[in-house]
């Protein structure tokens, strides 16, 4: 059996003709590849050794990264002929470091960002493929497999794919069910915005949901990449084809997040939080063209399965809003049945206080935010008071100091919603002014 100086060895003579191109052509003196060869050298002993960590992988592949960054800079300046595989050998690395060490994660999503750095899609499928195979009941794995064929490759069947069979080995992931979903969701919003570019916009009815052979996959409506996307067509005149198969396909009615939505209840007993997860992961895609017929499938089964539940409260106050615009004459009446389903939630629900509170903070924000900008001075001080006694209360709940507050504008913040959190700083900063993060964020979000 070889030691460590022999593996070693062996692996540096593989870089021999490399590096005498490299000397031939000028790119490194000969002191330079002596250089070269002796880190190279430090480098194979140590991860060859026992006790070797992912550590000195890490370490060895970064030095790689910078020589081969070097060498392009003088191939560039001197106008040579490329010389060295640097990507190659960092690939090689990479893959040592995964096959010894495959339980580090972190190792595995280095490889991949590499892979995807460096446009090498058909390497990033291998990996892909390996890593879901060595680590399958790993959810986020699966989800940024499937991400990355949707977002990078806009290849649908295979994002599909991977959920699927994510979905087998991860069944009691809620974030799994969810990514799905939202995956499916954003697949529609992409089909509905390039016939919305092609002025194909029309109304068609659902088609049945086809059953799968397989009875552990979730039987969806029966679509391909090709009845989607024109581009895949080569010939000219092809894309009215694959128009005419859209129209014919059941993706843009929501029947898949619907599908999965369905399946995730049955997996999880019609839990009604996870329910109004999905309710509202769908509701960010406010301009989905079957976003009403999407919320009001969950809101059904939770009104057949939880009608007692909070959740399904929470949910009803967003759909007595959907579709209705602050300057529709429907809309007062509408917002004061609202804010009444509110109390009576809280009233019902005083264990969960804190969570119907804040729910119900978030939800005016941005309704505030637009009756000001409309210019409706009744409706502006009837959501304005809303918000400045649900503030209260989620104190009162809390240590009554302003805290609750803060986390919730940083918690804002952090989501991206800078605006909501400089509404809700300004609304409640005067009455716990003497809470030190309030003003350090009020300072923050007003510079």
């Amino acid at each position: 059996m070889s030691g460590p100086s022999d593996k070693a060895r062996f692996f540096l003579e593989q870089h021999v003709p490399e590096l005498n191109e490299l000397e031939r052509k000028k790119i490194f003196t000969k002191e330079e590849i002596s250089a070269i060869a002796k880190k190279r050298s430090d480098f194979e002993h140590i991860i060859n050794a026992r006790g070797s960590h992912p550590s000195d992988y890490v370490r060895y592949i970064e030095y790689e990264k910078n020589l081969d960054a070097l060498r392009r800079k003088r191939i560039k300046r001197m106008g040579v002929r490329s010389a060295g595989s640097g990507q190659r050998t960092i690939f090689f690395l990479y893959n040592r470091a995964t096959r010894k060490f495959s339980g580090d994660l972190g190792l595995w999503m280095q490889y991949i960002e590499f892979a995807r750095k460096e446009k090498a899609f058909k390497k990033l499928n291998e990996i892909l493929t390996a890593v879901v195979r060595l680590h399958p009941t790993k959810p986020e794995l699966w989800v940024y497999a499937a991400q990355y064929f949707m977002e990078t490759q806009a290849d649908i069947t295979n994002a599909r794919s991977y959920m699927q069979r994510g979905l087998r080995f991860c069944k009691n992931s809620e974030h799994l069910w969810l990514e799905y979903a939202k995956l499916e969701t954003i697949y529609i919003g992409k089909i509905a915005g390039r016939r919305k570019v092609l002025g194909l916009d029309v109304d068609r009815t659902a088609k049945a949901v086809e059953e799968d052979g397989d009875t552990d996959m979730i039987a969806l409506p029966a679509i391909t990449a090709e009845d989607i996307n024109p581009s895949l067509e080569k010939e000219e005149g092809d894309d009215e084809v694959a128009l005419h198969n859209l129209a014919t396909a059941p993706v843009l009615t929501g029947a898949i997040p619907m599908a999965v939505f369905d399946s995730a209840m049955k997996q999880f007993q019609n839990d009604p939080e996870l329910a109004a997860q999905f309710f509202d992961m769908f509701a960010d895609f406010d301009q989905l063209p079957c976003l009403k017929p999407l919320l009001q499938h969950v809101f059904d089964h939770l009104q057949q399965n939880s009608p007692r539940s909070a959740s399904t409260a929470l949910c009803a106050f967003q759909m007595t809003l959907l579709g209705i615009y602050i300057h529709s004459p429907e809309f007062p009446a509408a917002l004061g049945r609202s804010l009444e389903l509110l109390n009576s939630t809280l009233q019902q629900n005083p264990k969960q206080r804190g969570q119907i509170l804040e729910f119900a903070i978030r939800q005016l924000l941005p309704l505030l935010q637009r009756v000001e900008e409309s210019d409706e001075p009744v409706l502006k001080k009837v959501l304005a008071s809303s918000l400045r006694k649900y503030s209260r209360a989620l104190e009162e709940a809390g240590s009554n100091t302003g805290d609750a507050i803060a986390r919730l504008v940083e918690a804002l913040q952090r989501e991206g919603n800078r605006v909501d959190a400089q509404k809700l700083i300004g609304s409640t900063a005067k009455q716990w002014s003497a809470n030190e993060r309030l003003v350090e964020l009020q300072t923050a979000l007003t510079t």
